[in-house]
């Protein structure tokens, strides 16, 4: 059975257990490899603490690495750091657990720190490339320098969308090691149900117009957007019934509340907080239409999971959404940041039925065990 390090700041621990929840997901899809997993937490001198994995990750044996980094200023240096910090685990776990191949997501730093770690130790790695790490940071003239450099002894590079594999090629990464794959979707618990029974286990008004939110509370995520576009649904309906649920949380949490008093609807924003993966698909049946105001993305899983659940989507029109957003029956995309479009695109939504048996049919293509199958060829042939 072939061996497999998996190396990532964005995997889950108890006190964290969405940070990296799709990549811990992969892994266990991932059954033909033996797996184990170091995850470097960049953290700043004299603030580290003790992380705990997951129950259902100890077959990965985690072990949490604690890494430097210089905030703002760091570009130069973070992935040096972080190379220097993961050096002896490296080590260490290489003499008991000989891998063949090192699987890095997130591509700067850690896909840079194992590419310095690589040319040292001689062993064969591959980047999982996931959103921001691309969209922003080969806009920074440093990072993209270092990750075009860093990126060249690769085997392969997968990326989370078509999209994001482009920007890499424009960048100068070689086309032929970008391997664009999207992410799987728990297709047994994000199902379509009947609404009103959803609406009444969570104490939701049958008659209400609801729109929802899953994701952090962070600029990238524009919910301000979103709580500016309810309320002026609310301002034109004669009897605002609009709800708007945001599932989730954040740094933004504070101000998001106080811009939904000012914005006069508060009362009908209701801030759930964080939820499981069931609890998520069950606000998905009951709601009308999730809705992502991102300034940014790759593919984001909340969508899939949305079309697995029978539910419509407004999006915006970025990165490799519309690769998925491609049909009217799915939702509409809107303009980045134009609040009208968006508030032109809500309203369409509520003023045509969905169709929830073709949404979810249109789903079962984004399997755990389809993406799972694209992996083994890609990582097959990168550590052959």
């Amino acid at each position: 059975m072939p061996k497999l390090l998996f190396v990532s700041n964005l995997f889950p621990d108890k006190a964290e257990p969405y940070r990296g929840l799709d990549n811990a997901t992969l892994l266990h899809h991932l059954r033909d490899f033996e797996t184990r997993v170091i995850s470097p937490r960049p953290s700043l001198p004299f603030a580290k603490r003790e992380h705990i994995c997951r129950e259902e990750d100890r077959a990965f044996h985690p072990r949490y690495v604690a890494t430097n980094y210089v905030p703002k200023i760091g570009s130069a240096v973070n992935h040096r750091l972080m190379s220097a910090a993961l050096r002896g685990p490296i080590c260490e776990l290489r003499e008991k657990f000989p891998f063949d191949l090192v699987l890095a997501s997130w591509i700067y730093p850690d896909g840079c720190a194992i590419a310095r770690l690589a040319a040292e130790m001689n062993f064969s790695f591959a980047v999982i490339a996931q959103g921001s790490d691309v969209h922003q940071y080969l806009r920074m003239p440093l990072r993209r320098r270092i990750i075009v450099e860093s990126m060249r002894s690769a085997s392969a590079i997968i990326t989370r969308s078509a999209e994001l594999a482009r920007l890499l090629d424009e960048a100068g990464i070689v086309r032929g090691k970008l391997h664009p794959i999207y992410n799987g979707v728990d297709l047994n618990t994000f199902v379509s149900a009947d609404q009103k029974s959803a609406r009444a286990e969570l104490g939701i008004d049958a008659d209400a117009c609801l729109i929802l939110f899953v994701g952090n509370f962070y600029d990238v995520k524009n919910p301000q957007l979103l709580i500016r576009a309810h309320a002026d649904l609310c301002k034109v309906a004669a009897d605002p019934r609009y709800h708007l649920v945001l599932i989730g949380g954040g740094p933004l949490e504070h101000e998001l509340r106080a811009l939904s008093r000012e914005c006069g609807f508060g009362e009908l924003v209701h801030f759930a907080g964080r939820k499981s993966s069931s609890e998520v698909a069950r606000y998905m049946q009951a709601a009308d239409v999730l809705c992502l105001p991102s300034e940014n993305e790759g593919v984001p899983n909340v969508i899939l999971e949305a079309f697995a659940s029978g539910l419509r989507v407004v999006a915006s029109g970025v990165g490799g959404i519309p690769e998925v957003l491609r049909e009217d029956f799915l939702g509409q995309t809107f303009e980045r940041g134009d609040l009208q479009d968006l508030v032109f695109a809500l309203a369409q939504i509520f003023a045509t039925e969905p169709n929830r048996d073709a949404i979810r049919n249109y789903a079962l293509q984004f399997s755990w065990d389809r993406a799972a199958a694209a992996y083994y060829d890609v990582l097959n042939r990168a550590h052959a």
